[in-house]
């Protein structure tokens, strides 16, 4: 089991940008592949950016070209930075390890464990 940490959630207006973070416990990182996940109140977790061992990225639509996803493995980190925000972004974000066919239609949580996740408020 990954123990992991999320940051870097905060308050912001629609339009701004926040950049969370999720710190891994252990030593293997590199060769975990890594997700963010997402969820808002009264709906199911959500995908929204995945990143694999190497470095390939895959987005949901619904943040395609607003959100980047990248990694430090000798920081044993994964990062999630989230531009041009809009209120439909407002959730908890969590990481987890990913594992499945590389797709956001496809890719599962690798671990049952979550953590205590960030939350972030786009609002006026």
């Amino acid at each position: 089991q990954v123990h992991l940490v999320e940051s870097g959630g905060d308050w912001v207006q629609p339009g701004g940008s926040l950049r969370l973070s999720c710190a891994a416990s252990r030593s293997i990182f590199s060769i975990l592949h890594m997700g963010w996940y997402r969820q808002a109140p009264g709906k199911q977790r959500e995908l929204v950016a995945a990143i694999t061992s190497g470095g390939s990225t895959v987005y949901a639509a619904s943040v395609q070209g607003r959100f980047t996803i990248s990694r430090d493995n000798a920081k044993n980190t994964v990062y999630l930075q989230m531009n041009r925000l809009k209120p439909e972004d407002t959730a908890v974000y969590y990481c987890n390890t990913i594992k499945g066919i590389f797709t956001i239609a496809t890719l599962r949580p690798g671990d049952d464990y979550w953590g205590q996740g960030t939350q972030v408020t786009v609002s006026s």
